[in-house]
């Protein structure tokens, strides 16, 4: 008697009980360790934020003269980024991870906080992600979302690709701003041991992929990093190593340099000053306020939905229409991370990009952002070991990754001049203007104006032409400003 044999992948992914079924793992033809592999490369794709957040956000002065400290607010970014994303993990069950959103940290510390003291900064961040739950809750969010052509979905994935491939050549700093040019290879040449090391790792990492090997991308993370760490030690020695773009690889030599309390200060600084928002915001003006939530929830709507639509496609999570099952719940653990990065003052957070990486190593479910999630709640104690990671190690999987999603881009109808310059403009615009909501706002406006011009208006949803107009607005708000003063 012939006894059947299971192979070990699919004795893996048998449905293993309450877990699997809840996450649907197996549904989704992936696996637990699968999960956590994503989860781990998605951590360390994205650590950086607990590095690089406070650096915008515990510097900048308020109206006051008052800083945040460099401290405190590494020590609320990790706390506020792992409660969002095991919250993602659980409602959604896809793998999406939220942390402070780069870009929005740079509106609230350079546009906001000049403006009102931090408190009242994050009291507005409070509002704006509590607006966006509302327009959660009453369809709008997911009703815009589903507006959208399946070609301009693509090319919004497309587009976050390239802003992704951009973000990793730039943070290594294999591409810089040039004297008479807008971007140079290097600093007018690659040379230096942290070019080296990013140049290596990306070889590595593509070795890896093409060779199918599990687990590329995180081999790849750890492989850079361990080169990064013996090249600081052998060429190294002084206090700015070798020159690496932020974080300097070194070995802990003792348990000082590898746990310390997080400072969890600054949490709930948003209700000093009392709830009595006239008098709070008397001396500023009822329009500039309004104007400040408009830009914040603009940005933040749209850079959650051009990342989901790029990150979902990329796991082939989505239907023929581009559309994603239960965007809602997505939508709605998003929403509430804004409102927790309020509370926590750590900024607007929202999901990231670098999700990808966590999705190229197979993730397709909510337990990869639970494992994201935990991991920035220890990095909370651990902040030594998150620095230990540089940019140098870590972006080559940002660039590998935008090539996966790049591959996307075929199946845009290019011959259809309105969906073909829509995508266009939308793919170009993310990475020129290094913000996936532009893209999205001059890839809409550019699909509804050639289908008015070419008779073909009647095909745009009215919901997009709402979202036109409001992106109109939004980009003319400088000289609206200037006009209405």
């Amino acid at each position: 008697m012939n006894t059947p044999t299971t192979s070990p992948d699919a004795a893996e992914r048998a449905p293993g009980g309450p877990l699997d079924r809840y996450f649907r793992v197996s549904e989704r033809g992936s696996t637990l360790g699968t999960e956590i592999r994503g989860g781990l490369a998605t951590f360390f794709a994205m650590a950086y934020i607990v590095v690089l957040n406070p650096l915008i956000i515990g510097t900048a002065e308020d109206v006051d003269g008052q800083t945040l400290g460099i401290p405190e607010v590494a020590a609320v970014t990790a706390l506020v980024a792992a409660i969002s994303c095991l919250l993602m993990g659980v409602v959604s069950r896809y793998p999406f991870a939220i942390a402070a959103g780069m870009g929005l940290n740079a509106v609230i510390a350079y546009g906001l906080a000049p403006l009102m003291p931090w408190a009242d900064v994050f009291l507005l961040v409070i509002i704006e992600g509590v607006l966006l739950l509302i327009l959660v809750l009453t369809g709008f969010r997911t009703a815009v979302f589903a507006a959208i052509p399946p070609g301009l979905k693509t090319a919004i994935a497309v587009g976050v690709g390239l802003f992704l491939a951009l973000i990793g050549l730039a943070n290594a700093g294999f591409v810089q701003q040039g004297e008479g040019t807008l971007v140079q290879l290097g600093d007018g040449g690659l040379h230096g041991w942290p070019i080296l090391v990013f140049v290596v790792g990306l070889l590595v990492s593509i070795a890896l992929y093409a060779r199918k090997v599990k687990g590329a991308l995180l081999i790849g993370i750890v492989a850079s990093t361990v080169l990064a760490i013996l090249v600081e030690a052998v060429f190294g020695g002084t206090e700015e190593g070798l020159g690496w773009s932020l974080t300097v690889p070194s070995v802990p030599t003792g348990i000082g340099d590898l746990v310390a309390l997080p400072n969890l200060g600054l949490v709930g600084l948003f209700t000093d000053g009392g709830f009595n928002l006239v008098e709070r915001w008397s001396s500023i003006g009822v329009a500039t306020i309004l104007m400040l939530v408009f830009t914040l929830l603009l940005a933040d709507f749209f850079d959650t939905m051009g990342t989901m639509v790029g990150v979902a496609n990329q796991a082939g999570l989505t239907d023929g229409d581009g559309n994603l099952a239960n965007a809602r719940e997505v939508l709605v653990a998003d929403s509430l991370g804004t409102v927790l990065g309020g509370v926590g003052s750590a900024s607007v957070n929202t999901v990231y990009a670098e999700s990808a990486a966590g999705v190229g190593e197979g993730a397709r479910t909510g337990i990869a952002p639970i494992v994201t999630g935990v991991l920035f709640l220890v990095s909370a104690f651990f902040t030594p070991l998150v620095n230990l990671v540089p940019f140098e190690a870590a972006t080559p999987v940002l660039v590998l990754v935008a090539f996966m999603m790049m591959t996307q881009v075929v199946s845009i109808d290019f011959k259809d001049p309105a969906i073909g310059l829509g995508s266009f403009m939308a793919i170009i615009m993310m990475p020129f203007t290094y913000s996936i909501a532009n893209g999205i706002g001059f890839g809409l406006i550019t699909y509804a104006f050639v289908s008015l011009v070419t008779g073909r208006a009647r095909q745009v949803h009215p919901l997009l032409w709402l979202v036109a107009v409001v992106f109109l607005i939004h980009f003319a708000e400088a000289p609206i400003t200037a006009l209405f003063g």
